[in-house]
């Protein structure tokens, strides 16, 4: 079937009913309509090269470390939280009568209050939960400061061990974390960076594992300012089971496989 064919031209164009064309498409060639899914950019195959590479270094060395190399990857990342965004359509759905009216919900745009948050974390939970002040982004100079006087000594306090050992610094390409002070910075702190594909949500555990169910949780809560999204945040963070983030870093293996299999392609959900 062509993109936009529907089962009423098949049934045309082979002189059949509509039913019997729906269950030659469904049933017999099983075909199913999906929706698009939308990525950050087409990859060029440089680009499709260049994550398949990276996976499979990721992946050798695991398998020649094991589970140690995972337990001591620290990742990284920022993301705004605002004072309110919409509750999504599942969340409004409830229970209703045939002869009950139908529900009207409003379309409403996000809050403009919002702050910035920078989370590191281990298979064992947060280790630096970060806000920034009122108004202010993560800059280069910023997220330095931040990795020195504040990841670091957080890794010392909650990690010691890791810190003898080694840091994996998982973080993604953006600006800040690329910039050269910031690489001069991750070198005096002794700490490896991971290589991280450009445009690649998809291999980020912070974008694929937490940042979503932590939205999700917030949406349709309105709160007066900054301390209260903080508040609503360390809160779900802190009933969040721990496992939760060992799942997460655990999935890199699998996420890594599979962009291999595809030849450094995005990875389905």
């Amino acid at each position: 079937m062509t993109k936009g064919e529907s089962v009423d031209e098949i049934a045309t164009a082979f002189n059949i009913n509509h039913g019997s064309a729906y269950s030659i498409v469904h049933n017999d060639l099983r075909y199913r309509k999906v929706c698009s899914r939308w990525v950050p950019r087409q990859l060029s195959n440089d680009h499709k090269r260049a994550w398949q590479m990276i996976c499979q270094e990721r992946l050798d060395h695991h398998a020649r470390e094991g589970d140690a190399f995972l337990h001591q990857i620290v990742t990284g990342d920022e993301s705004w939280v605002y004072h309110y965004e919409p509750e999504s359509k599942r969340q409004s759905m409830q229970w209703k009568h045939p002869s009950s009216p139908a529900n009207k919900k409003f379309k409403t745009q996000a809050s403009a209050g919002k702050v910035m948050m920078t989370i590191f974390w281990v298979v064992s939970g947060p280790i630096l939960v970060h806000f920034q002040e009122k108004g202010e982004t993560v800059t280069i100079a910023r997220y330095s400061d931040m990795l020195v006087n504040e990841l670091k000594p957080a890794i010392q306090l909650k990690h010691r061990g890791l810190l003898a050992k080694r840091v994996l610094l998982l973080h993604d390409n953006a600006r800040p974390h690329m910039a050269m002070h910031t690489v001069d910075t991750l070198r005096d702190l002794k700490f490896e960076v991971l290589k991280h594909p450009p445009y690649s949500p998809d291999l980020a555990p912070l974008d694929f594992h937490l940042f979503g169910p932590m939205k999700e949780h917030l949406r349709g809560h309105k709160f007066p300012d900054d301390n209260e999204v903080m508040e609503a945040v360390q809160s779900w963070l802190k009933a969040t089971r721990k496992s939760f983030f060992l799942e997460g870093i655990c999935k890199l293996v699998d996420r890594r496989t599979k962009c291999v299999v595809k030849r450094g392609d995005y990875v389905e959900k």
